[in-house]
């Protein structure tokens, strides 16, 4: 299935210890490049996190923020570590005993001593695993965001598959009456020139200057492309590569097909092509 590599995904869990929120966005990109942020209590996931998100995606620059939000409930209590806040009384003991006005010490300020209070530690044994499912949650909406993404750029590249074989088809249709004219430009200019022409001479340039402009190569090149598209498009993989290499392709057909233009219609036909080109190509930067 045809992916785009444009997504946002948010997932949010809650726990006893916690809330967890992952928060994906993708965009285009010639690789993966992975961007991973998260608090340093998850960092030793951060190689099985990595892996997993390779092992969903293949192209795109990702950037991904995990945020955990502790509880504050269930606590009850403030965690002392008593060695310290003796050590911080002794010393105020010792400066009121050097003191002519001794002064009370007061717990307020005992407990905001830095490493006084002590913070409880939470286990973070279910929150770590809990963090991979929500992961593989934010994955998936993330994929089938993609995917959704993906099959609209799918219908507009199918859509300009089509104008492009409709303008080959006409091309090709109006080929023979388009050198038929311009031979007959050619003669009626000698005409009026009044110039004496050996005309077996004159036959074998007529088919040499049409077989300079004949473009029957370029339209059967341009008609196997076109069928290698629907062909990728159908594929159930990465397809971005193949369809940017296809417009490249197509590109040098329609550029050729106007080099050898020998009317309006197909210089224009030309045109109509390179247009159609760039906005299938514009898109396809977008496909995974």
């Amino acid at each position: 299935m045809t992916k785009s590599m444009t997504a946002f995904a948010r997932v949010q869990t809650s726990l006893e210890q916690g809330e967890l929120i992952w928060e994906i966005r993708s965009v285009n990109h010639r690789f993966l490049e992975l961007f991973l942020k998260m608090p340093d209590d998850f960092r030793a996931k951060e190689i099985n996190i990595r892996e997993t998100i390779q092992q969903r995606l293949n192209r795109g620059k990702v950037e991904c923020y995990l945020r955990f939000n502790a509880s504050t409930q269930g606590t009850g209590t403030i965690g002392i570590n008593r060695e310290r806040a003796q050590g911080i009384i002794d010393a105020c003991h010792d400066i009121n005993g050097l003191m002519h006005q001794p002064s009370d010490v007061n717990p307020i300020d005992i407990l905001q001593w830095p490493g006084v209070v002590e913070e409880a530690k939470l286990d973070m044994t279910p929150v770590l695993e809990a963090s991979e499912v929500a992961l593989n949650e934010a994955l998936d909406e993330l994929v089938a965001n993609r995917e959704r993404e993906g099959l609209r750029l799918r219908d507009m590249i199918l859509q300009r598959c089509d104008a492009i074989q409709q303008i080959v088809d006409e091309t090709r249709k109006n080929m023979p009456e388009i050198h038929a004219r311009y031979q007959q430009k050619l003669r009626d200019r000698l005409d009026e020139l009044k110039i004496e022409v050996n005309q077996d001479r004159l036959e074998q340039e007529l088919v040499h200057l049409i077989h300079k402009m004949d473009v029957d190569e370029e339209l059967d090149r341009l008609d196997s492309h076109l069928q290698e598209m629907n062909d990728v498009l159908k594929r159930d993989e990465a397809v971005g590569r193949r369809l940017d290499f296809l417009m490249q392709e197509l590109n040098r057909e329609a550029n050729t097909l106007g080099s050898k233009s020998a009317a309006i219609s197909s210089t224009n036909a030309s045109v109509e092509l390179k247009v159609l080109i760039e906005q299938m190509r514009e898109q396809i930067q977008n496909i995974e």
